[in-house]
């Protein structure tokens, strides 16, 4: 069906459509609040079933315990019972586990007992920030430390001036790791830098994030058709032969996170005073390129990569891209409503409901073969609750925020 009457009719305005919606946002929370929880510190990731991976001795990411923090701040601002027992347990396990409390920044993972991974890269801390940013919104007495702690980090040892981005990784002593340089770590950064503005007020947050989408969308992705990069050299000069980690540095170019720097392009634009008019234009961009070359015409799905010819590479279908892109939909369905975006954000939703959404164990599915069947190649089960929350709850709002500023400003509803 087309979008005929889309103004008037918008799925984004009607109430079945909004409590559909809050509904799945509620079964994510009951799927992940219990069953993540670990009283020897920090979170579970999950299988499919809901069940702890490895439940002895577990791996704690830096990633997945920040984003716990971020998510349940979010329920926390929504009036959800037992959310902020999750923040305190999150926030408690970054300071005193993740921070390494000799020279600085936070390690990228631990067990039962101890670091397994020392490294301190920027993808982590991006998120560090963004959880405490969350938690400090919804009155988390610590937060404040670990802004003006993790933004310290930040400013010293991975901002590149010369640049305007961060470094990528260093090892457990601030020994640079060399060579590389990484727009999805500067993505993530851009969504934290402007939710500490949002929370803190300080501009410097905010002219951080102008200047990595300046580099990394209006420059490199300007420069490739509106194909966002992934991998550069220290130079931030493109490497198209990059091979490496096939979950967070996959080799091409991935359609999803075209979708997440539509909406956070948008958010930046309403931010920073509407006056950077490349930012929605490079949104819409972005937006038609991912659903023209990165969307699987025949099955329905976005490919997980692309090769620099603009075909399909890694053909599976993941659950991140679907989620960014009824975000980036919404969004875009507020800045620039026409019937395309709805078309779009109704066929995402369509997709998800269909395909993605578990609806016998609950969560959501995070990976399918190109046939559009459960598998776990990538991912061993339902680790996160991030994106999908985040797709949920998105279109309940204006599009002029963060997530925890808009349900302050609509009064917790």
């Amino acid at each position: 069906m087309g979008a005929t009457g889309f103004l008037d009719t918008a799925w984004r305005k009607r109430e079945y459509h909004r409590q559909w919606l809050g509904q799945e946002a509620n079964r994510l929370f009951d799927f992940f609040q219990n069953r993540s929880f670990n009283p020897l510190g920090g979170f579970h990731e999950l299988d499919a079933e809901g069940r702890p991976i490895n439940p002895g001795n577990p791996v704690r990411g830096i990633h997945s315990t920040a984003r716990m923090v971020h998510c349940f701040a979010i329920g926390s601002l929504l009036g959800r019972p037992g959310s902020d027992a999750i923040v305190d347990h999150g926030m408690r396990y970054l300071w005193e586990k993740h921070r390494d409390h000799e020279r600085g920044g936070y390690h990228w993972s631990l067990d039962n007992a101890g670091l397994l991974d020392a490294t301190k890269q920027g993808y982590g801390h991006a998120f560090v920030l963004l959880a405490a940013s969350s938690a400090k919104v919804a009155g988390h007495p610590d937060a404040d430390r670990m802004i003006a702690d993790v933004t310290e980090v930040l400013e010293t040892r991975f901002w590149e001036e010369e640049h305007g981005a961060i470094a990528e990784e260093f090892e457990a002593d601030w020994t640079p790791v060399p060579g590389y340089r990484g727009q999805n770590s500067n993505m993530h950064l851009t969504e934290a830098l402007m939710a500490a503005y949002e929370a803190t007020g300080e501009k410097a947050y905010l002219d951080k994030a102008e200047r990595i989408a300046d580099l990394v969308i209006r420059r490199r992705a300007g420069e490739n058709g509106f194909r966002v990069p992934e991998h550069f050299d220290e130079d931030w000069v493109l490497d198209k032969d990059y091979r490496g980690n096939e979950m967070f540095r996959p080799s091409g170019t991935t359609p999803g996170h075209w979708l997440e720097w539509a909406r956070l392009v948008l958010q930046l634009h309403v931010l920073g005073g509407r006056k950077h008019d490349w930012m929605p234009e490079a949104a819409k961009a972005l937006f038609a390129q991912a659903v023209a070359l990165g969307w699987d015409k025949e099955k329905g799905g976005f490919f997980y990569t692309l090769d620099w010819d603009d075909a399909p590479a890694k053909r599976q279908k993941l659950w991140w891209p679907m989620a960014e892109g009824a975000g980036a939909a919404a969004f875009l369905c507020e800045h620039a409503p026409g019937e395309f975006h709805e078309t779009w954000y109704r066929r995402i939703w369509d997709g998800i409901a269909r395909h993605f959404l578990d609806q016998d164990r609950g969560g959501w599915h995070e990976e399918l073969t190109e046939d559009l069947v459960p598998s776990y190649t990538l991912f061993a089960g339902k680790g996160d609750i991030y994106h999908a929350l985040q797709a949920c709850l998105i279109p309940l709002y204006p599009a002029t925020g963060s997530l925890t500023r808009v349900i302050v400003e609509a009064g917790g509803r």
